[in-house]
């Protein structure tokens, strides 16, 4: 018989238990990109669902305009990440950050990274990010208690770094992507691989699968 040890009731104050952090490429009324960082993204399929704050300048900019980047960058690159933590695009500065953030309009030079134009969309991507969706935002919805917003985006196109792709596919490499991990306001990359699921189509780690058909037993 396997015992277990109690497990204790908390009320932690955020879930981040684990998300991969995503900087969104949204449009301002002047025409110009404004850059954030946020952690609530998952996909299904070709759509992204996105959570975000319902009173910043990227809540502001989806409802009006509703083309978007969503731009993964890698582990290494959280010093840039957290260079965007502190600033807002919004002018004022909403009552619920002053005081933690100050009003910034060049995000991408405060952040160090390069703008490069979309293709099908008008806000710019973070070019030094290895994987970037252009997508359009096809559904806004507020939250029960209006305090955040949930966003579906479709995407429209991937563009992923060449190094992270597996050759000849469409496939990103599972062994060669490193995405930016956010764990509860801590930032982390992946550890070594444990296994693939049944349904995965890229091989494991070291582990080279022959497109070759298999020959007569």
């Amino acid at each position: 018989m396997i015992q277990t040890t109690d497990h204790l009731v908390i009320r932690p104050r955020i879930l981040y238990f684990g998300t991969p952090v995503v900087l969104l490429s949204t449009e301002n009324e002047d025409g110009t990109s404004n850059l954030a960082p946020m952690s609530s993204a998952w996909a299904l399929g070709q759509v992204v669902v996105l959570g975000l704050g319902s009173a910043g300048q990227t809540a502001r900019n989806l409802r009006q305009r509703p083309d978007l980047v969503i731009n993964l960058p890698s582990a290494e690159q959280w010093p840039a990440v957290e260079r965007l933590a502190p600033l807002t695009g919004r002018d004022p500065v909403p009552d619920h950050k002053r005081g933690a953030f100050h009003y910034e309009p060049a995000k991408f030079a405060a952040a160090g990274l390069c703008p490069e134009p979309a293709e099908l969309v008008r806000p710019q991507r973070v070019a030094e990010c290895p994987l970037q969706l252009e997508a359009r935002a096809v559904r806004i919805t507020p939250d029960l208690h209006g305090d955040f917003l949930i966003v579906e985006a479709h995407v429209l196109r991937v563009h992923a770094d060449p190094a992270i792709v597996v050759p000849g596919t469409d496939h990103v490499s599972p062994s060669a992507w490193h995405p930016l991990i956010y764990s509860f306001r801590h930032y982390f990359g992946l550890g070594p691989e444990l296994g693939h699921s049944f349904r995965s189509e890229t091989p494991a780690a070291g582990e080279r699968r022959s497109t070759a058909a298999a020959p007569p037993a």
